[in-house]
Formats: C-alpha cells, sequence, structure tokens
C-alpha cells in the first residue's frame, strides 16, 4: 500500500486534497497539509454529511473520508496539492453503504466472487463556454456541421492539448482528442481499465477539465444540455467482461452473432431488462430529459436515444456492439455520478448474466428516421419523474444496488424534483401571463 506521508517527501506535496463524490456526483474535499496525512490515511478526515448530497441528518455522527491511496494523482497543473478519492466511514466505523464509491466497491467484490472483472471506457464530452456559462467561448465556432471541425479544435489547442498532456503523464494513454458536434464542444479519450480505476479517472478528469479551462479563463461544463437546439453532452461507456482465472474477454466469441458471448448477451440482457430504470442514474436531473428526449438538432441529429434498443455497428440504438467482445452504452450524459454509472452497469449486468436474460431483437435501422416501425420496444423516460417510477418500481435493480443506496437515493432525487416543480419559469410567464 502507498504510504501518502512518503509519497508527499518524494513528490514535494504539500497539501492533499481528501475527495469523496456524494449522490448527486458533486466532488467534496478537505485540503489537507502533508504533516498530518499520516493521520488521516489511517482514520480520515472528517465531514458534517448532511451538509453534501447524502441521506443524513445533522444528528447524525462525523462522516470519515477514508483515503485509498492507490489512487493518489498529484495536480499536474498544481504540483504542490495531491488528489485522492476516499471511500466514506461513519464515526462507529461502520461503512455508508449509500456512498457511490462504497457501494461500487461492494458490487467489484460481487464479481470478483463470480471470477469477473469489468472494465470500462468512458467518453465524457463537455462545452467551454464564456465564464459566466451562458455562451458558447469561441464566436467563430458557428459552422452548422461542426464535428470534427479542425480550425475549431485548433482555436482551443491550448486548453485541449494541455489536458491531454497532462493524462500522457499521469499514464492514462489518451489515444484522441476532437471537436465533438456541437458548437464548443470537445471529447477526449483515454484507455479503458477496471471499473473503479476509470471510475477514479473519471472524476478526477472532470476536475481536471474545470481547473484548466477556468486557468484559461474559461468555464468547462459536463450539463446534459447547456445550449438547446444543439447536441447534448453523453458520457458513452464501452463495456467488456474478463474471467479473472484465465484473463480472457468474457464476452468476446467469434461463432456468435457479432462476437459477443452467450455471457455477453445475457449481460446486456440484463441493461436493456432495467434500461428504463437505469435512467435515474445514468441521466440524473430535470436538464438530462432535454438529451435523450431532445428534437433534431442544428447539426441534424441528437445523438442520443431515446428508445430501449440495440443494434451493431450503428450509432442510432442505446447499445451498439461495435466490434467483437464489448458493446457501448449510448445512454448516460455528462451529469452522470462516475461511481454510480460503473455501480449500475455492474449491477444490471450481472442480474441478467443470473438470471440468464434476453437482450430482444437486434435492429438495424436508423431510429432516428424509421424508429416508428420498433413497436415492442419501450420508450426511454420523458422526464426525471418518470425515470425516478420507473427506478421504485423495479425490484430487481433497487436490491442489486442496496435498499440503502436506492432509499436514499430516490428519496433525494424526488426532492430535486419537487424543487424544479416548485419554480417558477419564464416559460409559464410567457405563456400564460395574459390568460
Amino acid at each position: 500500500m502507498i504510504d501518502l506521508a512518503s509519497f508527499a517527501r518524494e513528490t514535494g506535496v504539500k497539501y492533499f486534497m481528501i475527495s469523496y463524490t456524494d449522490l448527486f456526483g458533486a466532488q467534496r474535499a478537505k485540503l489537507v497539509p502533508a504533516q498530518a496525512i499520516a493521520d488521516m490515511q489511517e482514520n480520515g478526515a472528517g465531514f458534517a454529511g448532511f451538509a453534501t448530497w447524502l441521506d443524513l441528518t445533522p444528528a447524525h455522527p462525523d462522516m470519515l473520508a477514508v483515503p485509498d491511496a492507490s489512487s493518489v494523482i498529484q495536480l499536474p497543473w498544481k504540483k504542490d496539492v495531491a488528489w485522492v478519492a476516499s471511500n466514506c466511514v461513519m464515526s462507529d466505523g461502520e461503512g455508508l453503504p449509500q456512498a457511490p464509491r462504497n457501494l461500487l466497491a461492494r458490487l467489484i467484490a460481487e464479481a470478483a466472487e463470480m471470477d469477473l472483472e469489468v472494465k470500462t471506457g468512458v467518453e465524457p464530452e463537455f462545452f467551454l463556454l464564456t465564464p459566466e456559462g451562458t455562451q458558447i467561448s469561441d464566436p467563430a465556432d458557428n459552422a452548422v456541421k461542426p464535428c470534427y471541425d479542425q480550425q475549431a479544435v485548433m482555436r482551443r489547442y491550448d486548453v485541449i492539448a494541455e489536458i491531454c498532456d497532462y493524462m500522457l503523464d499521469l499514464g492514462w494513454e489518451p489515444y484522441q482528442n476532437d471537436h465533438e458536434d456541437a458548437n464548443g464542444q470537445f471529447e477526449m479519450n483515454w484507455k479503458y481499465d477496471g471499473a473503479m480505476s476509470t471510475a477514479d479517472k473519471h472524476s478526477f478528469f472532470k476536475f481536471m477539465v474545470k481547473s484548466v479551462a477556468e486557468k484559461h479563463g474559461l468555464r468547462a461544463t459536463f450539463m446534459p444540455k447547456p445550449i438547446m437546439g444543439l447536441t447534448g453532452n453523453g458520457c458513452h461507456a464501452h463495456i467488456s467482461v474478463w474471467n479473472t482465472k484465465t484473463g480472457k474477454n468474457a464476452f468476446a466469441d467469434d461463432t456468435k452473432e457479432l462476437g459477443l458471448s452467450d455471457a455477453g448477451r445475457t449481460f446486456l440482457g440484463g441493461i436493456m431488462k432495467h434500461a428504463s430504470a437505469l435512467a435515474v442514474i445514468t441521466n440524473p436531473t430535470v436538464n438530462s430529459y432535454k438529451r435523450i428526449n431532445a428534437p433534431r438538432t442544428t447539426s441534424g441529429a441528437t445523438w442520443a436515444p431515446n428508445t430501449v434498443t440495440w443494434t451493431g455497428n450503428n450509432r442510432t440504438h442505446m447499445v451498439r456492439v461495435p466490434g467483437p467482445g464489448r458493446f457501448e452504452l449510448r445512454l448516460p450524459d455528462g451529469a452522470v455520478n462516475p461511481y454510480l454509472l460503473q455501480a449500475v452497469i455492474i449491477a444490471a449486468g450481472l442480474s441478467g448474466m443470473r438470471s440468464k436474460a434476453d437482450p430482444g431483437p437486434r435492429h438495424d435501422i436508423d431510429m432516428y428516421a424509421e424508429g416508428y416501425k420498433v413497436k415492442d420496444a419501450p420508450r426511454l423516460p420523458l422526464n426525471l419523474l418518470d425515470a425516478i417510477r420507473a427506478y421504485d418500481a423495479d425490484e430487481g435493480l433497487k436490491t442489486a444496488m442496496g435498499t440503502e443506496f436506492s432509499s436514499a437515493y430516490l428519496k433525494l432525487k424526488a426532492q430535486e424534483w419537487n424543487t424544479y416543480t416548485s419554480h417558477l419559469t419564464q416559460w409559464e410567464r410567457d405563456t400564460t401571463l395574459d390568460i
């Protein structure tokens, strides 16, 4: 195990950010001087859990964030500081089951009991906006079809290259960066990894992108639909499962349809079976449903699903199988909690494997043009309330994710929806004031 005090001496780190992610995906941290890190590594840093998005009260005892030293990252843009992901433990010594990283660790252990390791890669998209967050930062980025725009990506070279350089230095093996389908939108990709490592990297990536953007006088957002009429921010996940005894891809079978093994089909079957329910986790905000149920964008397509279907190498469906031994879940958006994303993939997939779930018929049509022809596939939730209700009705997924987590998450998401519905909007004034 890495000794954080020794790490500080060897690297010149003066402070550690002991960080955890709450149920709504917000990253919380305490800045701890290196001289105090030995005690914190053993006992954790104290937090009032109620002050963040966890289902705790002011009467609860302190919550301790215990650093997982294996996740430590020295900030490439501020070498005096290191970030370290943490697991949440109550001060009575009990782990907090609702805490996202704890939940993911439990589900990874369940997969390990089946001699399986889930590996994933994520594709988080983001916009670079002006500091107040209301406009695209590059006024020249106005093409109707801006995807892969060579000039536009080079005008943001300083930001994108700095982030990519940091990922190279960290050993993440980034392999491509591009301007995405919306004006002002970008995507950066790095190599897939085990579910926990991917979740930690995903969390740090969001922190890093926002920090570097601020350094350059810009504002980065992963909000699902920050600008109406433009393509929203997705966070596609590529999923494979590996046998820990043989070291082989358990999803790969060249003799099967699309090179997806029987085990892979049942894992996919679990994703398809629970899709409407898992949407409240993969698409966790009110704004999320302006992406997956959006009208045609100025570029010609939303690139987001609205129906529970799967296919081969076809980007108009919720799941595509682009090659043997893996598949891509296109449902998640930029607001997804990095740890809950991995957790719900594993929970739904293992559920499918245990029940031998059938993913249903494969559809290869253009869902944007001919989706009306598919009569037997469920529609994804139309809004956050529908997603909350779908999750609440799915007893199998709720149990797989854990009763304490599910109760806490549903409670806080219902509160969020109620807050939204009590908000008076300008649209209501514009359409109703003179009635």
